[in-house]
């Protein structure tokens, strides 16, 4: 399994910014997928994720209705479109999706938001 995420940068409060995560090694248009990001001295957290056919989605309470994540199975891609990003939104982002007992996690893309 492999996920590769991109499209971290820094960026100004009230900005957007597009990340994607590129999957390989597993069936991914069975799998949920999922974001998480870590704050700098934060635990990791819940950020989004979609269904393996896209058409359920869940967000945590801090992005919602401002995050959008999507998925283009052909593509074997998962995105996270971010819209007016605040200075809490400052996180290493993860691309996440989990077989069996196994969790597997990207390397992570950074996102700053500041002025």
């Amino acid at each position: 399994v492999q996920l590769v995420e991109s499209g971290g940068a820094l960026v100004q409060p009230g900005g957007s910014l597009r990340l994607s995560c590129a999957a390989s090694g597993f069936t991914f248009s069975s799998a949920t997928m999922r974001w998480y990001r870590r704050a700098p001295g934060k635990d990791r957290e819940f950020v989004a994720d979609i269904s393996s056919g896209g058409g359920l989605t869940d967000y945590a309470d801090a992005v919602k209705g401002r995050f959008a994540i999507s998925r283009d199975n052909a593509k074997r891609m998962v995105f996270l479109q971010m819209n007016n990003l605040k200075p809490e939104d400052t996180a290493l982002y993860y691309c996440n999706t989990r077989s069996g007992p196994y969790d597997y996690w990207g390397q992570g893309t950074q996102v700053t938001v500041s002025s």
